[in-house]
């Protein structure tokens, strides 16, 4: 038999159930360019939209120290309580970047593999300061295929700053003949073209990576046809279990059913493949009810049992199959078989009476 370690015997996909426990430890599908693509889509839309502003506050804030440095004395507290006033404005202006990219980086990580609260990547294990481990993780093919895709996106990301800033480059001396304002404005949208550039290509090679991250953990999940069955038990159960208790219940039922058989009013035969004890009691029953019923061996028991206890035995084939079809021990006759039950039982009914006379 293949080994469960051997790569090759895992042929199956994972089960469900498997990636489920593996994502409670931890162990979910990792994509760090997802996460850096989140990080420089939000940088590039709050320079965007909001680096204009955020410039002119800080400028505004930063204007004292131009405008009244004649006047600012760094040997007293005044000096001490500005310095500590433009802190404070700096912080707050820098509050809501900051914020924002901690908010995107919970929500990477949510739409990459969903909430996940575990302890366990936190637990000691002696292979983690294991130096051999340590070693062969160092220069493993994954670590290897790492470095050789950040050299690759490296030399993308630099091939597609380098067109862009190309042209800027040829034309730079525009920058030195224009007024210092307008050179600023036009830095700060070329600073905007080009962080929109870099994330969409960004964007491209974190979707490239996001699928080969899932390819690879799924691949680490597979299950042997042997892992496969064995979870099929402890989820479904032994089948050979089942069965035997499937056994168990069918056999009680049966039992209970010939015990109720001696108190039947009438059992309806086909005459040899159906049996069908039915009980009625007018001043306490609506409709007669079907209390065992069975076919071949089982009905045969039914007759016996209903001679040894002198439960009259009525041939009936029609109704017997009609009966046996349609309804289930312990519940009434549907209307649609009133009239041919009530015969059989009114011939019962004048049997005893003839026989009492």
């Amino acid at each position: 038999m293949a080994d469960d370690n051997d790569p090759d015997s895992k042929t199956e996909e994972p089960s469900g159930k498997k990636i489920e426990d593996s994502r409670e430890r931890g162990n979910v599908i990792q994509s760090k360019d997802i996460g850096s693509f989140m990080m420089l889509l939000a940088a590039t839309l709050m320079l965007g939209f909001g680096g204009a502003l955020m410039a002119q506050w800080v400028t505004l804030w930063g204007r004292v120290f131009v405008e009244k440095s004649h006047l600012i004395r760094i040997d007293d507290l005044s000096f001490q309580s500005l310095m500590v006033e433009q802190t404070i404005n700096l912080a707050l202006v820098m509050a809501i970047p900051l914020a924002v990219f901690v908010i995107i980086g919970i929500a990477s990580n949510i739409a990459t593999h969903g909430l996940i609260w575990t302890t366990d990547p936190l637990e000691p294990k002696l292979d983690r300061i294991d130096p051999i481990a340590g070693f062969k993780r160092l220069f493993s093919l994954r670590m290897v295929f790492e470095t050789v895709k950040g050299v690759i996106k490296m030399a993308i990301v630099g091939a597609v700053v380098t067109f862009l800033l190309w042209p800027e480059l040829v034309g730079i001396e525009r920058y030195v003949s224009s007024e210092i304002g307008d050179s600023l404005d036009s830095l700060f949208w070329l600073l905007v073209k080009l962080m929109a550039v870099v994330t969409a290509v960004v964007a491209v090679i974190s979707i490239g990576d996001y699928l080969y991250a899932r390819y690879e953990y799924l691949k680490n999940l597979r299950m042997t046809k042997q892992e496969v069955k064995e979870e099929y038990k402890q989820q479904e159960g032994d089948p050979h279990v089942k069965a035997r208790l499937k056994q168990l219940r069918q056999e009680k039922s049966r039992k209970r059913m010939m015990a109720a058989v001696p108190g039947a009013t009438v059992v309806v035969t086909n005459p040899t493949h159906y049996a069908v004890a039915l009980k009625y009691d007018q001043s306490s029953m609506g409709a007669p009810l079907v209390v065992a019923k069975g076919t071949d061996m089982v009905a045969k028991r039914i007759r016996d049992i209903a001679y040894e206890n002198f439960v009259p035995v009525v041939e009936n084939a029609p109704l017997a199959r009609n009966l046996y079809s349609l309804v289930e021990v312990d519940q009434e006759i549907p209307p649609d078989l009133y009239k041919a039950t009530a015969e059989v039982i009114g011939y019962v009914m004048r049997l005893k009476r003839a026989a009492i006379r």
